[in-house]
């Protein structure tokens, strides 16, 4: 385990895909709060030679918060994922929400804000430039899924992409217990949550 976390190859790919949503469930307990202010993007994954969307969230230290994969980009989806980001345990009643100038965006909170779901005090900033943080994060997934041919299914594009995203969180440093590059804590936390020796 420790030696495919030292060559950074323990990608959850092929047959260990199954693993990838057992790895997210585990660790998600685990994970450190965020701070309260969230940057908000999307990037493009390609499923069945179709382009799709990967939503994403980081906070001011660029730690994960949440992702979600969809079909569409539009305020449906937006409202999905902010949604999905609020019920995180380890996500923090975000202060300010930066986005870029996608009008799904603000149309998504005002109405997840009428319904409740959205604190009134919450600021959503519309600052293309604010949100350099995640679009640089997005680089990690377009490393790993560029050199393909993308995914077949979205099933399977869902399933790696958790594994990929919840690698990266133990990467940064995320996970209670482990710092960032401790490499041997993050396999043996590994190891641990799967019940399996180094």
């Amino acid at each position: 385990m420790a030696r495919f976390l030292r060559n950074r190859k323990f990608y959850l790919i092929n047959d260990s895909q199954q693993y990838a949503s057992e790895l997210e469930r585990r660790c998600r307990p685990y994970l450190k709060p965020s701070t309260d202010s969230w940057r908000v993007d999307e990037t493009y994954i390609r499923v069945k030679k179709e382009w799709v969307y990967l939503y994403r969230a980081v906070d001011s230290q660029g730690n994960t918060l949440d992702f979600f994969l969809s079909l569409t980009r539009d305020a449906e989806a937006a409202k999905c994922f902010f949604l999905k980001t609020f019920a995180a345990s380890h996500a923090t009643e975000p202060r300010v929400i930066n986005v870029d100038k996608n009008a799904a965006y603000p149309k998504a909170c005002a109405e997840l804000k009428a319904e409740g779901h959205i604190p009134e005090h919450c600021e959503l900033r519309q600052a293309k430039y604010l949100n350099n943080l995640v679009e640089q994060d997005h680089r990690f997934i377009k490393r790993l899924t560029k050199p393909g041919m993308g995914f077949f299914s979205m099933k399977t594009a869902w399933q790696t992409l958790r594994g990929y995203e919840m690698m990266n969180m133990l990467r940064k440093g995320q996970v209670q217990g482990v710092e960032k590059g401790d490499v041997g804590g993050q396999a043996a936390l590994v190891a641990k949550l799967f019940g399996v020796a180094d």
